[in-house]
């Protein structure tokens, strides 16, 4: 993540392997990984070992900003409650994987605990660079059921990140952000990419290894969550901050952060598409043995089909919060139908 020119050939040549590592991996074990079989867990444990990228936010050497690009960046309505998750994350990854008995399972989600503990890191040394102002953090408070804890962020992950990866592609494309700052969080990005592929597994292999009196309660649990995660997106999430005033943050960014990160004028569908071939694009370089998250890929393909192919009317710019809800309808009433794929 230290910037290529700053460290000299050796070390920018350690940087571009340690990166191409973090992308590509193909398991050693023959023959198909059926979830619950000794041969997948062990693949999904290696993957997440083999692909940490060694990056140290203590020295990343933030870019010098410009003062429209520094205003346009300070004034994205996500940098508290992006550290906030982290710091949620860790705790809950870390409380749900004290909980497992499995040697690898356990390992690789503690692992995960770690490197969500370092996304936070990142995101408050970003902060403490560019003098974004931000409220107090509330107190983070373990979980009492963890697993119900583990998957709300699991699946919150995949549902952002998925979002995520067309934003960043195109605010690249827009020149919204210096190719310096680019560079700088395309590491935490794929990272990301790497936290979900465990995620889509741990579910396979929870599932199949899960005793089958308990697996209509789990299923039950699952969507759940999905309700949840739907209900949580439609509209504006208000809460209270440590110092105890009412603030609002906008749960849906990640679906309605277009306007907020590039100047190109998007339909929803050409949003979805470009979050579509952005995900296929960052999954493509690990074994395609291994399980894939396949709900937002299932609904971005049903909303794509219906939605008008022209950009909407000029009018419908006023009123963005009418996209927003019909998405979030079409999630809750699609869920059932694609709970079970992930």
């Amino acid at each position: 993540m230290p910037h290529a020119g700053d460290i000299g050939q050796a070390g920018s040549k350690a940087l571009a392997d340690a990166d191409y590592r973090s992308r590509h991996w193909q398991s050693s074990e023959p023959g198909p990984l059926r979830p619950g079989s000794l041969a997948h867990k062990r693949a999904v444990s290696r993957m997440f070992r083999d692909t940490f990228n060694p990056y140290r936010p203590s020295v990343i050497d933030w870019p010098r900003l410009d003062p429209d690009t520094l205003r346009r960046i300070t004034s994205l309505p996500i940098w508290g409650i992006a550290v906030e998750t982290e710091g949620k994350a860790r705790l809950r990854m870390a409380a749900y994987a004290a909980t497992i008995a499995d040697p690898d399972m356990k390992n690789a989600i503690a692992r995960n605990a770690w490197e969500e503990n370092r996304h936070k890191e990142v995101l408050s040394r970003l902060v403490e660079a560019y003098g974004i102002p931000m409220a107090k953090e509330p107190p983070y408070i373990t979980p009492r059921d963890t697993e119900w804890a583990y998957m709300v962020t699991g699946f919150s992950e995949c549902v952002d990140s998925f979002f995520a990866f067309g934003l960043f592609e195109l605010a690249k494309r827009s020149g919204f952000f210096p190719a310096e700052l680019v560079e700088t969080f395309e590491p935490v990005m794929q990272e990301e990419c790497r936290h979900i592929l465990l995620f889509a597994n741990w579910l396979a292999w929870h599932r199949a290894t899960v005793p089958l009196w308990k697996r209509p309660w789990f299923e039950a649990r699952v969507v759940g969550v999905w309700l949840f995660l739907a209900w949580e997106r439609i509209g504006m999430v208000r809460s209270m901050d440590a110092d105890g005033n009412v603030r609002e943050q906008d749960a849906n960014f990640t679906v309605s952060g277009a306007k907020d990160v590039s100047s190109i004028d998007l339909s929803l569908r050409e949003l979805l598409g470009i979050c579509l071939v952005e995900n296929n694009r960052r999954f493509a370089g690990y074994d395609v043995r291994l399980r894939r998250p396949r709900m937002m890929q299932g609904l971005s393909r049903c909303l794509r089909y219906v939605l008008p192919r022209s950009k909407p009317p000029t009018v419908a710019a006023s009123r963005p919060n009418l996209v927003e809800k019909i998405g979030g309808i079409c999630f809750a009433g699609l869920l059932v139908l694609y709970a079970w794929t992930m």
